[in-house]
């Protein structure tokens, strides 16, 4: 049996993932199991259909959203049911529920986005991460002297302040919006007075886009065709996910009309994609962007991502950290989380070489979870 510590990966999707007994990993199996119950039984609350009966879509709902760009405008598909696993050493410790079902991710597609700007930054698309967009993307949306100061970084730390419409959608509709339990967004889409780019922290699904769509320009191809060349099959993942953009956002580039995809499922749309293959991505993450002997995307990078930024000190860049106001005695300050609504997440130890994935837990539950984890380990 290799040692739990090695570097094994999976191989490729279809073929046998190894697996170890907790006891093997190094865990309590008892609280191991506990872990897991703990998952099940705290399933989120959200309904299947991802739409209340009264029609609602649960995102509107979830972050109090009214008024001109509510649209769904990107396809919403049904739920799954609570599932995830658990990797040791990249070796399966645990599994439960449907694994390899493609359920919308919501916002841990930030998290994919920042690394496909860290491919960029490798390939020499974006040349520096302080220089302002403006210089390498010749778009009206960076243009003017508010949007012309916004660097790559300020899009990738969430601190950009960028003001104006994308894809039908202000920026306006996330000002003074608040994110995780016991959020007020009494005040979600107010309009308030913009700061200079670089110094202010706010969950903006609408400059998350801008990201996005700023990298399409940069690779001038589909993100998810990037994506899949450089990241998905070579860590082995399915061909089954796949990144849904909106009704209205297609551009055309260099003859070709290609589709923007969002950060999240805001407005539907968005990742669509299996525990399984987040976890591969999260592995891949939590070995600094190597997998069986290759670099994917650079150890400077990954370093750089999982950096607390100036403005919010458990945020790096699109990926969030155990330190700053989120920092607690019990967790390592080197975990890092990718997460999206309700609730899913990738959740990574990289000192023990764990990853977790959790696919809808409730998200007042999820500090739990990480705890029992934690505690079962040996």
């Amino acid at each position: 049996m290799p040692k739990p510590t090695d570097a094994y990966v999976p191989s490729t999707h279809g073929a046998d993932w190894q697996s170890l007994t907790p006891t093997e990993a190094g865990f309590d199996a008892g609280r191991l199991a506990a872990a897991v119950a703990y998952a099940q039984e705290h399933e989120s609350p959200w309904p299947r259909s991802l739409y209340y009966p009264d029609g609602s879509y649960v995102g509107n709902v979830e972050w109090n959203e009214r008024g001109p760009w509510t649209e769904i405008v990107g396809p919403v598909r049904e739920r799954g049911g609570p599932a995830g696993l658990i990797l040791k050493g990249g070796r399966i410790v645990a599994e439960w529920g449907d694994t390899n079902r493609t359920d919308m991710t919501f916002s841990i597609a930030k998290s994919y986005l920042a690394v496909l700007a860290g491919i960029a930054f490798d390939d020499g698309l974006i040349r520096d991460v302080e220089e302002p967009v403006c210089k390498s993307v010749d778009d009206s949306a960076f243009a003017g002297p508010h949007n012309g100061q916004i660097t790559w970084r300020h899009l990738l730390q969430q601190s950009s302040e960028w003001q104006g419409e994308l894809f039908g959608k202000s920026d306006q509709v996330d000002h003074n919006r608040q994110i995780g339990p016991g959020a007020d967004n009494s005040r979600k889409g107010e309009r308030r007075e913009l700061k200079t780019p670089g110094s202010f922290y706010e969950y903006n699904d609408v400059r998350v886009n801008v990201l996005s769509y700023a990298l399409l320009q940069r690779f001038r191809r589909p993100l998810a065709e990037v994506l899949r060349e450089r990241i998905m099959d070579p860590v082995g993942a399915s061909p089954d996910w796949e990144w849904q953009g909106y009704e209205n956002s297609y551009v055309e580039i260099d003859g070709r009309r290609i589709q923007s995809v969002p950060g999240g499922g805001h407005w539907g749309g968005g990742l669509f994609i299996g525990a399984r293959d987040h976890a591969r991505f999260g592995l891949l993450v939590a070995r600094k962007g190597e997998w069986a002997g290759r670099q994917l995307l650079s150890k400077v990078w990954v370093e750089r991502m999982l950096t607390p930024s100036p403005t919010l000190g458990n945020y790096g860049y699109l990926w969030w950290l155990a330190q700053g106001p989120a920092a607690r005695p019990n967790v390592p300050q080197s975990a890092f989380s990718a997460m999206g609504a309700g609730t899913n997440i990738i959740w990574a130890d990289p000192e023990q070489d764990v990853v977790a994935v959790l696919r809808w837990i409730y998200g007042a539950s999820l500090e739990g979870f990480v705890d029992r984890l934690l505690a079962a380990r040996g």
